[in-house]
């Protein structure tokens, strides 16, 4: 996604984007760090979820396969990744609504979700469309509601240093390596803002990043 309102495909390249499910499944704890973020989104019987940059959404349909009873919406701006989610959700025979649109420009009504997620999305974006994304989690979330990000962080050893030596070169990547997101979330409204726990992989640092929406 660009300051012109285009998407950048999941691996940069479209041709790539066979390889994202299994780059992320071995290289970066894929099941772990999503099973983590829906642990700690404590979501509640008939709770309506929204998968922010769903991707291939493999997240999307961990939510619904363990919340069955929840309502689960995935947005995307990219139709390929789309495709390839909605062929996993029938594939695990789960009810989700798909819907191509761009995180920083939902068609969502105000109040209308009780959890926002998001998966490895937001260093896609560049500095000024993370905070809209933002300020849209922030508008379409219900009083009281949760945000919930996990994307990369500053890194808290040598390895992970090295790593993010190249990453933070480039402008998306950098206000994350360089530990802005915190202040971004607070900068859209949120309160109670906290990285919950970190996960190393062999792309770097990664953090579980919440944010609560103010009740009324």
């Amino acid at each position: 996604m660009s300051d012109h309102n285009q998407f950048i495909p999941a691996l940069r390249f479209k041709f790539l984007t066979p390889l994202y499910d299994p780059l992320l499944r071995w290289g970066m704890r894929e099941i772990t760090f999503k099973r983590r973020l829906i642990q700690e989104a404590r979501i509640a019987p008939k709770s309506r979820v929204l998968d922010l940059g769903c991707g291939t959404g493999t997240l999307t349909v961990l939510i619904k396969q363990i919340h069955s009873d929840a309502q689960v919406v995935g947005v995307d701006g990219d139709p390929t990744v789309l495709a390839i989610a909605r062929a996993k959700a029938v594939r695990q025979n789960v009810s989700i609504t798909f819907a191509e649109g761009m995180a920083f420009q939902l068609a969502d009504r105000d109040h209308s979700f009780d959890r926002v997620v998001s998966s490895l999305m937001m260093h896609h974006l560049a500095t000024a469309d993370k905070q809209r994304a933002l300020s849209e989690a922030l508008r379409v979330l219900k009083p009281g509601g949760e945000l919930l990000i996990v994307d990369f962080a500053q890194p808290d050893n040598f390895v992970a240093a090295a790593i993010a030596t190249i990453m933070r070169r480039f402008e998306r990547t950098a206000d994350l390596i360089e530990g802005r997101l915190p202040e971004m979330i607070r900068a859209a409204g949120f309160q109670n803002v906290e990285i919950v726990v970190r996960f190393a992989t062999i792309f770097g640092a990664l953090a579980l990043y919440r944010g609560v929406k103010p009740a009324r």
